[in-house]
């Protein structure tokens, strides 16, 4: 090849390939700036469909809604879990049925309140706030509360028979519906208290208002062989040993085990009992003992809280409340336990 032909070949080529290159550029957008737009390729950064994309992203950012999506499949079906049972109940029956099976019979509410001027006979220069009222079940449950100012916690039992408010503390709106009051004074603003009652309140000796915050989860049980309002009177202790001393059995023994939480107002300071037991032959080994025969020997817990109100989480076969006097006394109650 003549060096006049060489030279001819090189540009010829060099023509072609520059061709080709300015062809597929112009075909092609960059790599940077390709997006797929459904079945097509768009640019994101700009042109319309950009800028309407943007602004359906602001809408959304400021109504808090996210873009609709087409459904990429069907929804599974919800498997009918109706049993016959069931489709043969009447409406208003199986949503009864439904709310009885959800409702564990615990509740809890919260609130603040500002007291009142006590409405009990003689009372009058106290102040109340009641934040369970009075109830013909028993409360059961747990407050917990700050207030402006120290106060004293209350619960009442009852309303008392004839000739039951016999030397512990009551408490009267007029005179003739008694109730037994259990009145606790921690001497502080805030804190937390386990109660048993007919009726839960704070309350001050001061003649000026003040405020509570509170929460309060509680069960309001109906009455049962556990769950009890009553007001004993002593009697002279069975157990051996005991002759001189005075006992009130509020849930008596039980080859099952009690556990709850008894709140009380006695005509006096008591002790309270608690028996474990019977004992198998042997086992009788130093622990303080009760029994009434000296065969049946109950392990005893004794707690001498030296008051004549008060409340008490307990465990045991056996609960009562005890003193070490000849005298008989009163004691009005609470008590919600089970087994």
């Amino acid at each position: 090849m003549t060096k006049v032909n060489h030279i001819k070949f090189a540009t010829l080529f060099a023509i072609t390939v520059l061709l080709t290159t300015s062809l597929a550029l112009q075909s092609a957008p960059s790599a940077s700036a390709v997006r797929i737009c459904g079945d097509r390729i768009c640019d994101s950064q700009n042109g319309p469909d950009a800028e309407a994309e943007r602004e359906q992203l602001r809408q959304q950012v400021k109504s808090g809604t996210a873009a609709e999506e087409e459904p990429v499949e069907e929804e599974m079906p919800v498997p009918d879990t109706t049993t016959p049972e069931m489709e043969a109940m009447p409406e208003k029956k199986m949503e009864e049925k439904m709310e009885k099976k959800a409702d564990h019979g615990w509740k809890t509410t919260t609130g603040t309140i500002t007291s009142m001027q006590d409405p009990g006979v003689g009372h009058e220069t106290h102040q109340l706030a009641i934040i369970l009222p009075p109830t013909d079940k028993v409360y059961k449950g747990i407050l917990s509360y700050s207030a402006s100012e120290p106060i004293q916690l209350v619960a009442l039992h009852g309303p008392l028979a004839e000739g039951e408010d016999a030397g512990q503390a009551i408490w009267t709106p007029d005179g003739t519906t008694k109730f037994a009051l259990t009145f606790i004074d921690p001497e502080t603003s805030m804190g937390s208290w386990m109660f048993t009652g007919n009726a839960l309140a704070v309350h001050t000796l001061n003649t000026d208002q003040f405020t509570v915050s509170y929460s309060v989860s509680y069960m309001e049980k109906e009455m049962s062989d556990t769950v009890k309002t009553g007001t004993i009177t002593s009697m002279q202790d069975p157990g051996v040993g005991h002759e001189t001393h005075q006992l009130a059995i509020i849930l008596p023994p039980s080859d099952k085990a009690y556990s709850g939480i008894l709140t009380y107002s006695a005509s006096e300071p008591i002790q309270l009992v608690a028996l474990h037991g019977p004992l198998a032959e042997g086992e009788d080994a130093g622990q303080a003992i009760w029994t009434p025969d000296g065969t049946t020997k109950f392990a005893l817990t004794f707690v001498d809280k030296e008051a004549a109100a008060g409340t008490w989480k307990f465990a045991g076969n056996a609960l009562a409340v005890h003193t070490l006097n000849t005298e008989p006394f009163t004691v009005s109650y609470s008590v919600v336990a089970g087994q």
